[in-house]
């Protein structure tokens, strides 16, 4: 009686906080030149005009003459100076934001990477920081960001981008609005000199900004918009009680390349559908402590990081019959969907070669559950 007591309580504080909490916006768009930092302030100044207390936490303008002029006459908070290997750089100041208190502020380049020596590592902690605070936030976001997007990012645009943000990040937001152009609009704009200075532009139209490639980012963006929306409705929207409930189950060998895609993707559909969503690593005899080699321990770890960090529960199971674990927690848990990486060996040899394939689409299909194999 005395645990229901304790629950009840903390549910009713956990409203509370979240009452008190700041609302959030983000501005998302495919690439840097769509007009986030722009749009931000044009919204800077709506505020301003019908008395809202507004204040620029932190703003990039890159130099981009129509963005630079929309920052003259705002009200910004002065940057923190932090001297850092004989240099002196600047950083938002945090505490001077909370301090001031002012209704909304303005947060600009959200996956940004503190200096070190400040108190959060990521500009995203730092809006968190100011949302406990009860201060409203705007910010913004490239597509790229987004951490369960890294593996699509890199085979767009062959790059690795290191910069992310996690994705429950991007949930916590109270709306998301995507910054939309045309593939042809946007290298126009890169092309009239409003993205990069003319030296840098040759080089973006060979590397970031092809057509094909904006396109691609294009369509991610859009579909991160179009899952928050969904998001917003199944969580506002009175529930259909004959519905579906989805509950996603990745499952995860110490296979580091494999693991990795297999969160990142099961992430993005349990996204997709508001899903609760569970990561399982099944630790066979031959892979226990004492034998796994260290590199491969490692990696393991951090794969069980991204997952915690993407919003999934990460369950290890001590097992010798891997299909026997997965189907015990498919039951424990009333899993839907069973998320598996791609088999080295071709699939049609190894349903019929192997009994394990064979037992596990047996014992799905006739429980309705789904497998999804992903490559």
């Amino acid at each position: 009686m005395d645990q229901e007591k304790q629950n009840n309580a903390q549910h009713f504080l956990d409203l509370i906080q979240k009452s008190r909490r700041g609302k959030f916006k983000i501005y998302i768009g495919m690439s840097a030149g769509v007009g986030k930092t722009y749009r931000m302030l044009q919204e800077t100044q709506t505020l301003l005009k019908k008395g809202i207390d507004v204040k620029i936490g932190y703003i990039e303008t890159h130099n981009r003459k129509e963005t630079h002029e929309l920052v003259n006459g705002l009200p910004v908070i002065p940057r923190r100076s932090i001297f850092y290997k004989g240099k002196n750089l600047e950083e938002m100041d945090v505490q001077a934001i909370i301090n001031l208190r002012p209704e909304v502020v303005i947060v600009d380049e959200l996956a940004h990477t503190n200096i070190e020596g400040s108190k959060n590592e990521k500009r995203w902690q730092d809006v968190l920081e100011i949302l406990d605070a009860g201060i409203n936030v705007i910010s913004a976001v490239n597509i790229q960001h987004i951490e369960s997007l890294n593996e699509d990012v890199k085979r767009i645009t062959g790059i690795d981008v290191k910069e992310r943000i996690p994705d429950n990040v991007l949930r916590l937001a109270d709306e998301v609005v995507n910054i939309d152009l045309t593939s042809e609009e946007l290298i126009n704009r890169l092309k009239e000199g409003k993205i990069y200075t003319e030296d840098k532009i040759q080089r973006a139209l060979n590397n970031f900004f092809k057509a094909d490639q904006i396109l691609q980012l294009r369509e991610l963006a859009l579909k991160e918009v179009a899952s928050q929306v969904f998001r917003k409705v199944e969580n506002e929207v009175p529930k259909n009680p004959n519905a579906r409930h989805e509950k996603l189950l990745a499952c995860i060998s110490s296979n580091d390349k494999t693991a990795k895609i297999v969160i990142r993707k099961t992430a993005r559909l349990a996204s997709y559908y508001n899903s609760v969503w569970f990561v399982l690593y099944v630790e066979t005899p031959k892979e226990s402590n004492t034998k796994i080699p260290l590199d491969k321990q490692r990696h393991l770890i951090n794969n069980f990081k991204l997952a915690t960090q993407l919003g999934a529960e990460v369950i290890k199971k001590k097992e010798s019959k891997i299909t026997e674990a997965i189907l015990e927690l498919v039951e424990q848990k009333q899993i839907t969907t069973v998320c598996i990486g791609k088999p080295h060996l071709n699939l049609f040899k190894v349903i019929l070669s192997t009994t394990i394939f064979n037992k596990l689409l047996n014992k799905l299909s006739s429980s309705k559950v789904d497998l999804i194999i992903l490559s």
